[in-house]
C-alpha cells in the first residue's frame, strides 16, 4: 500500500514555513514501501529488505591458495636451495576434484589454485620454490618426485573452511544496496532471488495550455514541457520508476480525468508541476481538493517558495513550483529526501565547505545557489553559473552544486565559506 500522509489543516503552517520543518513533516510522513523477489542477475542498484546470512562457510573448504605441493610442513623445516627436502609425489589434484587420499609424511600431491586440500596435507609449496617447471594447464603428469627449497609453517598457503565467512553469519543487512560485490558474494553462497525493497513507482503530472511536448511542434506563445522529462531523470537517479502522464490541458475535464488516472495507476507517489503559486489557474487547485488533503505550503526558501503538499486519496503528493530550476531545487531539497525513504535507501547528500569566488545575493530566504566547483590550491572554489534566474535552466546544466546562503543573509562577499550540496561528484 502507499505511504499515508497524516491529515493537517493549512490554517496549522506559518506563513513562511521553514525548510528544515517542512522536510522534516515530509519524512514523517514518509514509510519504506513493501519487498519483493528479484533475480540475483537483475538486483544491481536494488535495496535488501531483510538481512541476509551464510547458508554455508567460505571458502566451504580448505583449498589450495595457489599452484603447487601439498606437503606436511613438518618435512619442510629443513630445505633449503642446498639442501632441498625431496618428497614422493601420490596424487595430482585439481580444482574441483575431491581427494580421498590420506597425505602421509614424505609424500607430496601436486594441487591447483582452489583445489581441496587432502587429509594430512598442513601446507602448500608454491610451484615455483620447487625443482618442477610444471603448469598444470600444459596437461604435463607430475613427477614422481619434487624437491622442496623453502621451510613453511603450519597452514602456510592454505585458505581455511570459513575464513570469509562463517555459516550463520550475517553477510548483508536490511538496506544494503547491492553493487557487482555484493552479487558476486550472493552468487558464492548460492542465493539467486532474494527479497528487494520494492522501487517507489512516481507519476509525473503536467498541464497548461502553453505547453508542448518535445515531439511537437513549437508555434507561437508556446513553451516545451521540459520538467517532466527532468523530473524522470532525477526519479530514476533517486531509484524511482517515473510514470510520464500527457499533458493535460486547462480544462477542469481535462484536469480532473489527468488526476483519476494518476491514481488508477495506484503509485507511491504523485509529482505535479505548475499550479501551485498564488495567482495560479485555480483549476488545478480544484481537482486536489476535490481528491485529496492538500496544503499549499509558502516555504522559506529560493527558488521554490512555493509547494503543494499532502496525499491524494492516501498516496503523497508534491506540487512543485513551475520555473524549471524551482522545480529542480525543491525536488533535490524536498523530494529526494521523500523518495530515499521510500525506498528504503540512506540518502547520500554529501556537503562540502568551499569558498566563494563572487559575490552572492539573497532576499533573506534560504537561498540555493547554482555554482560551478573547482579545487584550487587545496581548497574547494564555488563560481556562480551566471544568473539565478527561477526560469534559467542553463544555470542548472552548469552547476556541480547549490551554495546555501542562510536564512536572514542577504549578502555574502567574495571569499566567504558556504556549505555546497553536491548535484554531481567533485573531481
Amino acid at each position: 500500500m502507499p505511504a499515508q500522509v497524516r491529515n493537517r489543516s493549512a490554517e496549522t503552517m506559518p506563513q513562511l514555513l521553514n525548510v528544515d520543518a517542512a522536510l522534516a513533516q515530509i519524512l514523517a510522513d514518509m514509510q519504506p514501501l513493501g519487498s519483493e523477489s528479484v533475480a540475483l542477475a537483475e538486483s544491481l542498484g536494488r535495496v535488501i529488505a531483510t538481512d541476509i546470512a551464510a547458508p554455508l562457510d567460505l571458502p566451504p573448504f580448505d583449498n589450495s591458495a595457489m599452484d603447487g605441493y601439498a606437503i606436511h610442513h613438518a618435512d619442510s623445516l629443513s630445505a633449503s636451495p642446498q639442501q632441498p627436502a625431496t618428497l614422493h609425489v601420490t596424487q595430482d589434484i585439481s580444482a574441483g576434484d575431491s581427494p580421498t587420499d590420506t597425505l602421509q609424511p614424505g609424500q607430496a600431491a601436486r594441487i591447483m589454485t582452489g583445489a581441496p586440500i587432502p587429509v594430512g596435507c598442513s601446507a602448500v609449496a608454491p610451484v615455483e620454490d620447487t625443482d618442477d617447471n610444471w603448469r598444470k594447464a600444459s596437461g604435463t603428469a607430475p613427477p614422481e618426485e619434487v624437491r622442496i627449497y623453502s621451510r613453511y609453517g603450519y597452514g602456510a598457503n592454505i585458505r581455511r573452511k570459513g575464513e570469509n565467512i562463517a555459516f550463520g553469519a550475517t553477510i548483508m543487512g536490511a538496506g544494503t544496496i547491492i553493487q557487482p560485490a555484493e552479487m558476486g558474494m550472493l552468487a558464492a553462497i548460492g542465493c539467486a532471488r532474494f527479497e528487494v525493497l520494492r522501487k517507489p513507482k512516481v507519476v509525473i503530472l503536467g498541464s497548461g495550455d502553453e505547453l508542448v511536448d518535445v515531439h511537437e511542434t513549437l508555434s507561437a506563445g508556446k513553451i516545451r514541457d521540459t520538467n517532466s522529462y527532468t523530473l524522470a531523470g532525477l526519479i530514476r537517479q533517486a531509484g524511482g520508476i517515473p510514470i510520464r502522464l500527457p499533458i493535460a490541458r486547462d480544462k477542469l475535464s481535462e484536469i480532473r480525468a489527468l488526476y483519476s488516472r494518476a491514481l488508477g495507476i495506484n503509485p507511491d507517489m504523485i509529482i505535479s508541476s505548475a499550479g501551485v503559486s498564488v495567482g495560479a489557474a485555480d483549476l488545478v487547485r480544484e481537482v486536489m481538493d476535490e481528491l485529496g488533503d492538500i496544503d499549499f505550503w509558502r516555504i522559506n526558501m529560493r527558488p521554490g517558495k512555493p509547494l503543494a503538499y499532502g496525499a491524494l486519496q492516501g498516496i503523497p503528493f508534491f506540487g512543485l513550483p513551475g520555473n524549471p530550476v524551482s522545480t529542480m531545487v525543491t525536488f533535490e531539497v524536498l523530494v529526494r529526501p521523500a523518495l530515499a525513504k521510500l525506498a528504503g535507501r540512506a540518502l547520500r547528500r554529501r556537503t562540502i565547505q568551499a569558498t566563494t569566488a563572487d559575490d552572492l545575493r539573497s532576499d533573506g530566504r534560504r537561498s540555493y545557489n547554482r555554482v560551478r566547483l573547482s579545487r584550487e590550491g587545496g581548497a574547494v572554489v564555488a563560481r556562480s553559473t551566471g544568473s539565478q534566474s527561477s526560469g534559467a535552466l542553463m544555470s542548472m546544466l552548469l552547476a556541480d552544486g547549490l551554495a546555501i546562503i542562510p536564512e536572514g543573509q542577504r549578502f555574502v562577499p567574495a571569499g566567504s565559506e558556504l556549505p555546497v550540496l553536491l548535484l554531481r561528484p567533485l573531481e
